[in-house]
């Protein structure tokens, strides 16, 4: 947190917003500025003491340069530009997979199973610490539950370092020098942010969870005294008691 003095957010969804890091950000006095390109608003002018925060959304990096989503390409410009300079940047969900693209890596579709089909990954499990990268294990403890919704998986571009992976998907969480982390996982929502996914994501959940998928979730996430944290006994404890939001004070500590 050392240096940094404004939080900028570029988000995409409104049900999908800087949740924990907002509060987190107002609690140490930062600036905060929220940006929607696909709000038709400009990208901002960054400066030092700037933190970039870029959020998750339902389209993806092969929708750049759709006409659907014309700005995307801008963003992953703007990602880009803002690698090149080293600024703090946080990537959450679809923000990890531009950060990617941005440094030169790709997506592909998630998959599962024999023969292998597209399936999502939703709901809490655990993600561990790669075994080559002894340099986070005081970020959190391995494993660690964590939210996951997303239906495509990072291809890490050479420059990446791998922090860490879950059963479904290897490329969780990784970083970019000491300036840039990717989060395919969420480590922001709060208990009404997600109970709106579960509402509105409907057919996502269907997709991955099948039938029953939206009263799985919401059995996970009633709330049990901590603020809305899943509640399995086990996920609970390692959830509260490390918490997330020690977990976000060691990463944003850790950018340079």
């Amino acid at each position: 947190m050392k240096g940094i003095r404004r939080l900028l957010v570029l988000q995409h969804l409104e049900i999908e917003g800087p949740g924990l890091f907002e509060q987190f950000a107002k609690e140490r006095n930062l600036k905060i500025e929220i940006i929607r390109l696909d709000n038709k608003n400009a990208l901002p002018q960054t400066k030092n003491g700037d933190l970039i925060l870029i959020m998750g959304g339902p389209m993806g990096v092969k929708d750049i340069g759709s006409d659907r989503y014309p700005w995307l390409k801008l963003e992953r410009d703007f990602i880009k530009k803002e690698l090149e300079n080293e600024r703090p940047i946080i990537g959450v969900c679809l923000g990890a997979q531009l950060l990617a693209s941005a440094a030169g890596g790709d997506v592909e579709i998630l998959k599962y199973g024999s023969p292998p089909k597209a399936l999502p990954e939703i709901g809490w499990s655990q993600i561990f610490i790669d075994k080559s990268n002894k340099d986070f294990k005081a970020l959190f403890e391995d494993p660690f539950h964590v939210l996951h919704w997303h239906g495509d998986r990072i291809l890490l571009p050479n420059k990446a370092v791998l922090i860490a992976s879950s059963a479904r998907c290897k490329e969780q969480f990784f970083r970019i020098g000491n300036f840039a982390y990717g989060l395919q996982f969420h480590i922001e929502t709060t208990g009404g942010m997600i109970n709106k996914w579960i509402k509105e994501d409907k057919e996502f959940v269907f997709k991955g969870l099948g039938s029953n998928g939206q009263e799985i979730l919401k059995e996970e996430n009633r709330p049990v005294g901590c603020l809305w944290w899943p509640t399995t006994a086990e996920v609970q404890a390692n959830w509260c008691s490390q918490g997330r939001r020690g977990f976000l004070l060691s990463l944003m500590t850790s950018l340079h």
